[in-house]
């Protein structure tokens, strides 16, 4: 079985629900997830208003439904990424408060994730920049 915490933070069984009904508690707790890193997390604020602007642009750019494709997964990796940066920090602060070189480790390994996904995120569009303009 597993664990869902209530409003305070306390773990809550959840009965193993099958068909719809597992995918109507999957959807919750993931848009529960959503709004949570978007109301607490600056920097995933900052990446989700970035993509919503690059959207358009993603659209407008793009010549082939491959290059779209390319462009609008590289902002998703992005946000993805930062969300399993976030669930990284909220694990280790979970954990304790003391300093441990491993639990630092763990977020800077989920920090430096998060820059290889803005990494490659510039080299593809940068890519389709030069191929449209170049």
């Amino acid at each position: 079985m597993s664990d869902h915490h209530d409003n305070r933070g306390l773990a809550m069984p959840v009965s193993k629900a099958r068909g719809l009904a597992r995918f109507y508690h999957a959807t919750r707790y993931s848009w529960k997830g959503l709004r949570s890193a978007y109301l607490t997390e600056p920097a995933f604020r900052y990446e989700v208003w970035a993509s919503i602007v690059l959207l358009p642009i993603a659209v407008w750019l793009a010549e082939t439904g491959l290059q779209l494709a390319l462009l609008i997964s590289s902002l998703l990796w992005v946000l993805t990424l930062e969300l399993i940066n976030t669930a990284i920090e909220a694990v280790v602060d979970r954990a304790g408060t003391e300093y441990n070189p491993l639990a630092g480790l763990a977020k800077d390994l989920g920090s430096a994730a998060v820059l290889f996904s803005l990494l490659v995120t510039v080299l593809i569009w940068s890519g389709i920049v030069w191929d449209r303009f170049g």
